[in-house]
């Protein structure tokens, strides 16, 4: 499998554009959805997603979900979990969520300065003491990364998946080595945003350094457990939030989606590259995320600083911790390791978010993008009453 994609991220209103021909296209149909068991969709957003999963090329199985601060307003899940298979997804099986992980380890950096174990604006070679940086490098701090600005490639400063799976020293010592291309001349241009996956990868071999502990069970004391997150994982997830059979992963290449066993080594990226994107959980859970990052959920979690710290790009900029800003003040990101599509959308000002995850690779943002820009347009008001009358 190929590393997850990097070259078309949603920049949060893009899918505008989509929208309309979206809408007429489903309006178009002359069948009406009705639910698996047979009965009429009356909820105005089910029918949406319904009509959503319905449309030509798109996967085999979505879920899709509105949040405010108070919590999850409303989400339904549409599909099978394998394609050519009668096996219909639920509400508890689990998502992987690609890139919006890298949210989470911005939040977990975020977590550390306000333990005083990090700062904000701390540089390069405080971050890596051990390490004698390139000259390029000095004026540079883990936020920098963080913003994709460092001037790091995937291409020149990552090791390939291949090479990746095929290394048997533990994932942080992994994450660790990556530090060697920070000694080395930048092979991009230092301060202009290029979308890396090894940024975060870096990000996540501070906080190992910094914490003592893997990432992973740093993100789970710092993200998951606060915020009562109950099935997230890393990889490919093998069973539902009930120990059931789970929605896959697809392979589409033209109009042929194969399933992809959780099992196989090529299921998901190799696990170093966790802080970048290898978080999966129900869409209740992701939810609890998403209400947290609008200022909702546990108390005290977060601080409003770091919320705002976290969402907001420098002047002039579009990418911030983890998220991208648009023109008209939403904040989204999407992720993909081309096996699964995850996108959100948040109007921080409205405190109202949408979601929409599937399986069907890549080509799921053709019907996500537009499906979550509906959902947040027109349903984003809060009044789950309303949407149903």
């Amino acid at each position: 499998m190929a590393l997850m994609d990097r070259r078309r991220l949603m920049l949060a209103a893009g899918a505008a554009g989509c929208l309309p021909a979206f809408d007429a296209l489903a309006q178009a149909m002359t069948i009406t959805p009705m639910r698996p068991d047979g009965t009429a969709i009356r909820d105005p957003r089910e029918m949406a997603l319904a009509r959503a999963t319905m449309l030509v090329g798109a996967p085999p199985a979505t879920a899709a979900a509105l949040v405010s601060r108070d919590g999850l307003q409303w989400s339904g899940v549409r599909g099978v979990r394998r394609s050519g298979q009668d096996g219909w997804a639920t509400l508890d099986d689990r998502w992987h969520l690609g890139s919006n992980t890298k949210a989470m380890t911005a939040v977990v950096w975020a977590r550390l300065v306000e333990q005083g174990r990090a700062r904000w604006g701390m540089p390069l070679s405080e971050a890596f003491p051990d390490t004698t940086l390139h000259e390029a490098y000095a004026a540079l701090t883990v936020e920098d990364l963080m913003r994709h600005k460092a001037g790091l490639s995937d291409r020149t400063d990552f090791p390939v998946p291949v090479v990746a799976r095929a290394d048997t020293r533990p994932t942080g010592e992994q994450r660790a080595a990556l530090v060697r291309a920070l000694t080395l001349p930048p092979s991009g241009a230092v301060g202009t945003f290029a979308y890396g996956n090894v940024n975060y990868v870096l990000v996540g071999s501070v906080i190992e350094r910094i914490t003592g502990r893997p990432w992973e069970d740093v993100i789970a004391a710092e993200v998951f457990t606060p915020l009562a997150i109950t099935s997230a994982g890393f990889g490919a997830p093998l069973t539902n939030a009930v120990g059931g059979p789970n929605a896959w992963g697809h392979r589409v290449q033209g109009q042929t989606s194969t399933p992809v066993d959780p099992a196989e080594p090529f299921a998901d990226n190799p696990p170093m590259l966790g802080p970048a994107g290898t978080v999966h959980m129900t869409i209740a859970d992701y939810a609890r995320f998403i209400q947290a990052m609008l200022g909702g959920g546990t108390a005290g979690w977060l601080s409003a600083d770091s919320l705002w710290r976290l969402a907001t790009p420098l002047s002039g900029e579009r990418y911030a911790l983890g998220w991208i800003t648009g023109p008209d003040g939403s904040v989204g990101h999407e992720g993909s390791n081309t096996l699964w599509h995850a996108i959100t959308l948040m109007q921080p000002d409205a405190g109202m978010a949408s979601i929409v995850l599937s399986n069907g690779g890549l080509d799921g943002r053709r019907t996500a993008a537009p499906l979550a820009q509906k959902l947040l347009q027109e349903f984003g008001s809060g009044d789950a009453a309303a949407a149903t009358r």
